[in-house]
């Protein structure tokens, strides 16, 4: 059994998700890899997407709800000319307009970038009167969700394909966009198209980032096909040949063999992340060094004083605890003068 394989394991796995498998699955792998039952991601993707998942595992589960909230770095793959209810390629047609003008198309980019409010889409895990929005959509009733605020802080266009180069009507378009937490990149596609006068679909949707974690970093990387207009292209005909999402997941996953599912596994293992005190800031944590003679206090509950750190705790920020070896070892909160608890993560080994 190797290093981190027990149900002690404890960090943080950067994690590639393949297109056509569903993030729960992705999971699964993680688990399985780990021996563990105790993992919580940060974000799903939908199961036509791929790229980063952030998962958490062990006690670092505690770090998820923070992490779920970094802002995330995206590229998108549009087909202008229909919009589906699903606002995918896996969706149904419900409405074709035109295409737009490379011109126009400029525009609206430009439009739907900085502070924006956006409506969700029907086919999503917000809840409405206590039900997943995707759940109702599918029963067929009319969702009406609020429009909430979220941030693009940039929206670029990288390549196009277009239908009339002359005219230069696109077709296709690959656009990068870097966002704030709870943005839908299906609804910038809608909204963005609405705005130049079409209409439009996603057929990719890859993460590269999350916070400061890169895809570049994830385990099974390697696996994931160039995400270019063409492959999106492929991948989306291979949809409408099958016209039976069962048969595309299998089809997908047939892909990769037992042996580089075994290395994949291998991987996991060798590649669990630890919190360090960059990760706390970014987390909204203080980070904090505990000293070695306090060890005993902190580990076993017993009451501490702001004399058993090296740095000053902070009031505002909860402070996230690490030994003099730089281990995280969990959160204490400073509230009028006195040291709270918030977790402990006991010492390895």
């Amino acid at each position: 059994m190797g290093k981190n394989q027990n149900s002690n394991a404890s960090g943080i796995v950067l994690y590639a998700k393949q297109p056509g498998c569903t993030s729960f699955s992705s999971l699964f792998t993680i688990k399985k890899a780990l021996n563990t039952t105790k993992v919580g991601h940060t974000g799903t993707l939908d199961s036509f997407a791929e790229g980063l998942l952030v998962v958490c595992v062990g006690n670092h589960t505690r770090l998820a709800g923070k992490i779920t909230g970094f802002s995330k770095k995206y590229e998108a793959i549009i087909a202008f000319g229909t919009e589906t209810d699903t606002l995918e390629y896996t969706g149904n047609p419900i409405n074709q307009t035109k295409l737009p003008s490379y011109k126009d198309l400029q525009k609206s980019v430009e439009n739907f970038t900085g502070d924006i409010l956006q409506a969700p889409p029907a086919f999503s895990a917000v809840h409405v009167d206590g039900k997943r929005a995707s759940d109702l959509a599918r029963e067929g009733k009319t969702v009406e969700i609020p429009k909430r605020p979220v941030t693009v802080f940039e929206a670029k266009i990288e390549d196009v394909i277009f239908e009339d180069k002359k005219l230069e009507t696109v077709k296709y378009a690959k656009i990068s966009f870097f966002v704030s937490k709870g943005t839908y990149i299906r609804c910038l596609a809608r909204d963005i198209a609405k705005d130049c006068g079409s209409s439009a679909h996603l057929i990719g949707l890859l993460r590269t980032e999350v916070g400061s974690f890169s895809l570049k970093n994830a385990v099974g990387k390697s696996l994931l096909k160039d995400f270019t207009i063409e492959n999106a292209i492929k991948n989306a005909e291979k949809w409408q040949n099958q016209k039976n999402e069962e048969a595309f997941n299998k089809t997908e996953k047939s892909q990769i063999d037992i042996e580089t599912e075994n290395k994949i596994k291998i991987d996991i293992q060798n590649n669990l992340q630890k919190m360090d005190k960059n990760l706390a800031t970014e987390c909204d944590f203080n980070p904090v060094t505990l000293k070695k003679d306090f060890e005993f206090d902190f580990f076993n509950g017993r009451f501490l004083k702001p004399k058993c750190f090296m740095e000053k705790l902070s009031v505002e920020n909860p402070n996230a605890v690490f030994t003099e070896e730089e281990k995280f070892c969990g959160e204490v909160i400073l509230e009028n003068n006195k040291i709270k608890y918030g977790f402990v993560i006991q010492k390895e080994g």
